[in-house]
């Protein structure tokens, strides 16, 4: 019992403290840091930072077109916020009840990080010892310096990446509904969430195709362990119920696809480094090359340990 509440303790730290150290000049309205000339405006420059301004005008009309007309200047069309799926505004809304948006959003925003850091705690806890584990969520707290700066700001990310890794978390250990409803949390939150439901279907299905076993039909559904498994549907499903209510609040079930330019798989593969691409340009390249390497590296160690 000490020692999960000390782990816990640590989890806290690690989590808040890097994301602390960079509120803390704004905070105080320093001039400069290390030479670098800072905004006078406070937690505002925070707050005005990445998607969260976007995000905010989701919360506050509910993605209503003539509200968002109405009260709001951004200069993009009223279909562009379907892009910014519904549960993070959903959650800045709720705890909107009791602050005001930009705090909210911020609260949202840290506890969603607090989450994201347990359970990479949890999860590479399977893998390695606890010494090692503490080691490795004590980088994931600041590292790579893209996540630093995500979830120190108004940001569905945190809350994204925490429930994915909890899907995979539980999904590891079998646990499949709780699999399916932090998978359903992270397809809610961003859209790029289904991509973890295909993943699932092509990890149950490889060691059939992998033995050249000809599964078809009612054997597939036997194969697939169906009767365990179907709490993954919950992913899917929760697409569904957010196109279901875009058509609600928009008039338009295929609002995210009329959002603009906002599906971002290319094909060929490796096409990301063609910096004249829309959404590419150069300035996050070289952490694009560390992510194929570590996805390789991650993919060599799990075929090396027979994770397949």
């Amino acid at each position: 019992m000490h020692k999960k509440f000390k782990n816990l303790t640590l989890i806290l730290v690690f989590s808040l403290v890097p994301t602390l150290l960079i509120w803390l000049p704004f905070i105080f309205r320093v001039n400069s840091f290390w030479k670098i000339p800072l905004p006078q405006n406070g937690l505002a420059t925070i707050v005005a930072n990445y998607d969260g301004p976007l995000y905010m005008v989701a919360a506050k009309t509910l993605y209503n077109k003539t509200d968002i007309q109405s009260n709001f200047q951004f200069p993009l069309p009223t279909e562009y916020y379907s892009a910014h799926f519904p549960l993070f505004p959903v959650l800045i809304r709720l705890i909107g009840t009791v602050t005001n948006y930009p705090y909210a959003m911020l609260i949202v925003t840290l506890l969603s990080g607090i989450l994201a850091t347990f359970f990479f705690f949890k999860l590479v806890s399977l893998y390695t010892d606890e010494k090692s584990a503490l080691f490795l969520t004590f980088l994931f707290s600041f590292f790579p310096a893209r996540w630093l700066i995500v979830k120190s700001v108004g940001s569905a990310d945190p809350l994204f990446i925490g429930s994915i890794i909890a899907s995979l978390y539980y999904f590891k250990n079998k646990k499949y509904l709780l699999a399916g409803v932090w998978g359903a949390i992270a397809q809610l939150t961003k859209s790029p969430g289904i991509l973890l439901f295909a993943s699932y279907f092509v990890f149950l299905l490889f060691p059939f195709i992998r033995n050249q076993i000809n599964v078809t039909g009612n054997r597939l559904i036997e194969k697939l362990n169906f009767k365990k498994t179907y709490p993954l549907l919950l992913i899917p499903l929760s697409l569904i119920l957010v196109f279901i209510f875009y058509a609600f609040a928009t008039g338009d079930f295929w609002a995210y696809f009329h959002s603009g330019d906002n599906i971002h798989l290319i094909f060929p593969p490796f096409s990301i480094f063609n910096y004249s691409a829309p959404w590419v340009g150069t300035s996050w390249l070289e952490e694009i090359i560390f992510i194929y390497l570590f996805g390789a590296i991650g993919v060599y160690k799990l075929f090396e340990k027979k994770e397949y």
